[in-house]
């Protein structure tokens, strides 16, 4: 029985490569594995099974925390404190398969003493429209490639 295996690929250009490695573990369990060998689990499970987050949810989990940080590093640059912060992130999927995102809606929660509702909307905006390397990516277009490897 011949083994196949699937590579998605980003077209490289003049840019910074990046390489996951994801590997099956079950039918709809992978675990997939940066150059530094740091792992995730990606679950495909029923959620009665499930133990870690979808592959859309992921991308949702990522752009909450690519945002996140740009604005904690922000907000630390001009000195403010932060006792607490999260991020509620809500979207909409396109009913029929593939069931791409329609729409993101990042709700950024903040406790600080001295960090305004302006400032934290001000730095928001800028890290999504303009440092967030996930938020750029969804924006942008991205150029998919596949190679099939028969080992």
């Amino acid at each position: 029985m011949a083994v196949i295996k699937y590579v998605v690929c980003l077209a490289e250009k003049k840019y910074i490569p990046m390489k996951i490695i994801t590997r099956m573990i079950e039918d709809e369990l992978y675990e997939a594995s940066n150059k530094y060998g740091n792992k995730v689990m990606v679950d495909m499970r029923d959620h009665g099974s499930k133990q870690s987050q979808s592959p859309v949810e992921m991308v949702l989990s990522a752009l909450a925390a690519c945002g996140a940080i740009d604005i904690v590093v922000m907000l630390k640059k001009r000195r403010k404190q932060i006792m607490d912060f999260h991020i509620e992130t809500e979207a909409s999927r396109n009913a029929e398969p593939p069931r791409w995102l329609t729409a993101i809606h990042c709700k950024y929660i903040m406790t600080s003493p001295d960090v305004t509702e302006e400032e934290l909307d001000k730095v928001a905006r800028l890290s999504i429209d303009k440092y967030c390397s996930v938020a750029a990516s969804l924006k942008s277009d991205i150029t998919l490639s596949v190679q099939v490897i028969r080992p």
